[in-house]
């Protein structure tokens, strides 16, 4: 490539961080429109720097993007008061060497992201910056606008917050795919026990339609009460789809096509070796990324 090719060293370093900044951005906010909006804003500001002042290019960067990403979800915040039903991320194709980043994979997985959103805006930004991209205290406190002593603060908080709710143990692919199998074979053949044996008996479902398409209009819970509503849904689909695996978010999921277009994609959470929680994503605004794979890293 001749120099005149070469991109200007904003632009350069700015596509070297790309896939750092939007995992970062996705993780704060679990959407991946939103994270594409605060990836354009920070590309309209990094763009109007005088790289001379910048000892860093991704700690910059990083600051900027954290600080976009904290005032939409702050409004993203506001949005979810009004959604209709229970509201989950967006999953995202991903490829096969986002699961090998075991760190990375677990961090992005449905259920630790439900688990970030139970954290505030400030904490969950420490925590995903701290914890998934190792920074200091310093970066993430002019990330954040707070001293180094208030970041470590938060920091420890999010992070016993976090310990007390995420998935207990390491969970292997092989696992995870047993129990979509389970799912699988009782939409295709209306059986449900073999997936009614994996239930935890304190499982929660959560079905995320958006107000657009028919979900759980409120959170499932317990064992007998998830496999009535599961019955309900093979009588509703029953063989109208089909149904294919898939790796959602770095982990085994189940994706669903009626009529062949994309209509649903079922995420699992387990503990001990049972299903503590039953993600099905049926909004179609969220659904955009399950054709085309999504890079994510660190």
């Amino acid at each position: 490539m001749s120099e005149d090719d070469r991109p200007d060293p904003a632009t350069e370093a700015f596509v070297r961080h790309r896939k750092l900044l939007f995992t970062a951005a996705y993780e704060m906010l679990g959407s991946a429109a939103d994270a594409e909006d605060v990836l354009q804003e920070t590309w309209l500001r990094w763009s109007g720097v005088d790289l001379e002042t910048v000892r860093e290019p991704r700690a910059y960067l990083v600051r900027i993007a954290t600080r976009q990403a904290l005032g939409r979800l702050r409004a993203l915040s506001r949005r979810k008061e009004t959604y209709v039903g229970p509201w989950l991320p967006e999953p995202l194709l991903t490829a096969p060497d986002v699961a090998e980043d075991v760190e990375l994979a677990d961090s992005v997985s449905m259920a630790m992201m439900l688990v970030l959103e139970t954290l505030a805006p400030t904490e969950r930004a420490v925590f995903v910056l701290r914890e998934v991209f190792d920074l200091g205290y310093e970066e993430i406190a002019e990330a954040v606008e707070k001293s180094p002593a208030a970041v470590r603060q938060i920091a420890h908080r999010a992070r016993s917050h976090v310990a007390a709710r995420r998935p207990r143990g390491v969970v292997s692919a092989t696992e995870t795919r047993a129990a979509l199998d389970a799912f699988r074979r009782a939409l295709e053949t209306g059986d449900l026990q073999g997936l009614l044996d994996l239930l935890a008996p304190d499982v929660v479902a959560l079905g995320d339609g958006g107000g657009i398409k028919r979900a759980m209009p409120r959170p499932v819970i317990g064992a007998d009460k998830v496999a009535r509503a599961l019955a309900a849904g093979v009588v509703v689909f029953g063989r109208l789809v089909t149904t294919e695996p898939t790796r959602v978010n770095g982990h085994p999921a189940l994706l669903i096509r009626m009529d062949g277009e994309v209509d649903m994609v079922v995420a699992l959470r387990i503990d001990d070796g049972l299903i503590t929680g039953l993600y099905t994503v049926r909004n179609p605004q969220k659904l955009t990324r399950m054709e085309h794979e999504t890079a994510l890293g660190r």
